[in-house]
């Protein structure tokens, strides 16, 4: 399965960053091969849609689901409609979080866990 994990740098000790939309990477990660790649995120600085357009790039990795801090509505709306799995409230590294997402120890999140415009300073 592959599943795409916010990260503030581009390797597996970064920390996860705890915004979806204006993450500053997504880390993909194959959890059968662990097979490991990073995009960079060109939606941080959006002025506005940060949160669909990142869940458009998410998608079109083919990641089945997404490990985030926090995820707002239309982010969540977007990931759901592609059938992406969500799980919110994820913290330490992305390889912490990788082992933790493999034990199945996260849960997976019923919806949005803050507000619209989370992380832009409004």
């Amino acid at each position: 399965m592959k599943i795409a994990i916010t990260s503030t740098g581009q390797t597996l000790d970064s920390l996860v960053d705890e915004r979806f939309g204006r993450a500053a990477y997504f880390s993909i990660v194959d959890t059968e091969t662990m097979d490991f790649s990073v995009i960079e995120n060109e939606n941080v600085a959006a002025a506005g849609g940060a949160g669909i357009s990142s869940a458009r790039a998410v998608i079109d990795t083919g990641a089945e689901a997404v490990l985030t801090g926090n995820c707002g509505p239309n982010a969540e709306r977007a990931l759901s409609a592609a059938g992406v799995k969500l799980y919110t409230g994820v913290t330490g590294t992305v390889s912490e979080a990788l082992e933790l997402f493999r034990n199945g120890k996260l849960t997976e999140a019923d919806g949005p866990n803050v507000q619209s415009h989370f992380g832009t300073g409004n």
